[in-house]
C-alpha cells in the first residue's frame, strides 16, 4: 500500500481557490449519522438499516483582504472576502487530499458555513478558525476526473480514469469547482465506457451534464439515477456553442458500490 503525508493538498470553496490562505484541515469526516434495527422475528440476525447521513469539514484559514477590485495583480477574492459575509446559503466545498492526479482523493460537500472567527496570538499571529456542517447529502470521498485543476482553451475530451471493478448499478454523484472562466459558455459532461474507447465508444453518462457555465468562479454538484449503470471507465469532456478561451476547473465523481439514498 503506497502510504503519504500531508503536503501538495487544495482547497476550494464555491469556485475559490482558497489553499494558500489555508493552514490545517482540522477535522473532515462524516458518514452514517445512525442505524435502525428492523430485524424481523423470522429472522436468525440482526438486519439494521442506514439512517441520516451527515459531514463536516472545518479548517484553519489565514487573514488575507486582498480582493480582485483593489488589486490588480489579484486574480479572485481572498480568504477574508469569501469567508467573512457568512452567507446562509449552501456552500459548495472541495478538499483535495490525495495528489493532484486522476484518480486522487477528494472530500465534497454541499453544506452551511457556521462561523468565522479570528484568534489573535499574544505574539500578533492572526488565524481563523472556520467549520461547515453538511446539508442534506453528508461528506462524500471522491475521486479526481481531473488532475487538479486542468485548463481548457477549447473543447476537449479528457484522460479517463480506470474505476477497475467493471460496471455497478448504483448511479453516481459528481462535483465541479470553476475557478475561472472567459468566453460565452461551455458545458462540462462526464462520459463513460466499459473498456476506454477500445470497442465501446464514450457515451454522455445519462444525468452527468453539469448546468452550463457561463461565468466564474462557481461550483455545482449533480447525481444521477440512484439504480444507473456506471461503466468502469469515467472522463470528463467539455463542450462549448458559443465558444470560451479559458476554463479553470476541477471534478471528482464518487461511483456508488452500493445502493445510496439522500
Amino acid at each position: 500500500m503506497t502510504k503519504r503525508s500531508g503536503l501538495g493538498q487544495a482547497f476550494y470553496l464555491g469556485g475559490y481557490d482558497l489553499s494558500g490562505d489555508t493552514g490545517a484541515g482540522d477535522d473532515i469526516g462524516g458518514g452514517l449519522a445512525g442505524t435502525q434495527d428492523v430485524t424481523g422475528i423470522d429472522k436468525n440476525a440482526f438486519e439494521r438499516v442506514g439512517l441520516l447521513r451527515d459531514g463536516r469539514l472545518n479548517w484553519t484559514s489565514f487573514f488575507n483582504p486582498e480582493t480582485a477590485a483593489d488589486d490588480p495583480g489579484v486574480t479572485e477574492d481572498r480568504a477574508h472576502t469569501v469567508l467573512s459575509s457568512l452567507p446562509t446559503t449552501d456552500r459548495n466545498l472541495m478538499w483535495r487530499a490525495g495528489p493532484a492526479s486522476i484518480g486522487g482523493a477528494a472530500a465534497c460537500m454541499v453544506a452551511k458555513q457556521i462561523d468565522y472567527n479570528p484568534t489573535r496570538g499574544a505574539d500578533g499571529s492572526l488565524t481563523i478558525s472556520v467549520s461547515s456542517q453538511a446539508n442534506a447529502f453528508g461528506l462524500e470521498w471522491c475521486d479526481l476526473l481531473t488532475a487538479g485543476v486542468r485548463t481548457d482553451t477549447a473543447a476537449t475530451n479528457g484522460a479517463s480514469l480506470d474505476l477497475g471493478t467493471g460496471s455497478t448499478v448504483f448511479g453516481l454523484q459528481a462535483y465541479l469547482q470553476v475557478l475561472s472562466f472567459t468566453g460565452t459558455d461551455v458545458t462540462i459532461t462526464l462520459q463513460q465506457s466499459s473498456d476506454n474507447g477500445a470497442g465501446d465508444a464514450w457515451a454522455a453518462v445519462t444525468g452527468g451534464a453539469f448546468t452550463q457555465v457561463t461565468s466564474g468562479p462557481g461550483a455545482q454538484r449533480i447525481q444521477t439515477a440512484r439504480d444507473q449503470t456506471v461503466e468502469r471507465y469515467l472522463r470528463v469532456a467539455t463542450t462549448t456553442s458559443g465558444g470560451f478561451s479559458n476554463l479553470e476547473f476541477v471534478v471528482a465523481v464518487a461511483r456508488n458500490a452500493t445502493e445510496v439514498l439522500f
